[in-house]
């Protein structure tokens, strides 16, 4: 399948490294648009078609998925105004903005990342996450050590304490995996890849081997998402005005939770 991304796209990102400049951008947004944005915007097209077929849980919106061209300079020593690379990521129904693990694709003027799973947990996430490998660390260890997830991306990858956290025993079972501060899986590629038809396929192979982790990490986040809505449902009595009726009660959807 031909990639919607030409040598275009891997030259308007080349120039916008030498000219990191609002101006020189302004009178070239056209350009973005055309062979940046554009294509991006078509390929999360095809992801939307494609992605319910094995993560029926993952957005790909453009609305949601694509992130702004310019940069968030306020706390940062670095006050060039713009991204260099065009990225998207797909995160999962039921989590509020930069919640969740999710899948992740990047195209660079050096590179093109593809891959997902969790960034920054917080801390109340990350002790969640960890009480969930604990008793299921079976099931991510085949996961992260199946052939389709190896042969995709490796092994799972992330910054990670030197020691099994404190709660746990040394020799824990699952301490290999208890010690993951981040959940990371991914694989990095030449830039050129993103003009070649074999891009949108690898896409779809290294999601597909992907989405399974990125489910695992979610299944304890989601449940405790539930669970507090539910409290405050019963709490407050009374439900969000948009939810659909079911007799006399509201259904709570997945995806509000």
């Amino acid at each position: 399948m031909t990639s919607p991304f030409t040598t275009k796209t891997l030259s308007f990102l080349r120039s916008l490294r030498r000219n990191n400049d609002r101006d020189w951008f302004r009178s070239r947004k056209h350009q973005y648009e055309q062979h940046v944005r554009g294509p991006m915007i078509e390929l999360l097209a095809r992801l939307a078609n494609d992605l319910p077929s094995f993560a029926p849980e993952l957005i790909s919106d453009p609305r949601v998925s694509l992130y702004r061209i310019y940069r968030d300079t306020r706390f940062s020593a670095d006050k060039k105004p713009l991204k260099t690379h065009v990225a998207a990521h797909f995160p999962t129904k039921g989590f509020a903005r930069n919640e969740g693990a999710g899948l992740y694709l990047e195209i660079a003027p050096g590179w093109v990342w593809i891959g997902g799973g969790m960034y920054m947990p917080s801390s109340l996430d990350l002790r969640a996450i960890r009480a969930h490998i604990a008793v299921n660390h079976r099931k991510l260890h085949r996961i992260v050590t199946g052939p389709s997830f190896r042969d995709a991306v490796g092994e799972l990858d992330g910054e990670q304490l030197s020691r099994t956290p404190q709660g746990y025993a040394p020799d824990h079972p699952a301490c290999r995996y208890l010690r993951f501060k981040q959940f990371l899986a991914g694989r990095e590629f030449e830039a050129d890849l993103a003009v070649r038809d074999r891009f949108y396929p690898q896409v779809l192979t290294i999601f597909r081997a992907v989405a399974p982790l990125a489910r695992f990490l979610n299944t304890p986040l989601l449940a405790e998402r539930q669970t507090i809505t539910q409290a405050s449902i019963l709490r407050n009595g009374a439900f969000p005005p948009d939810l659909p009726r079911n007799g006399r009660h509201r259904v709570v959807p997945t995806s509000t939770l």
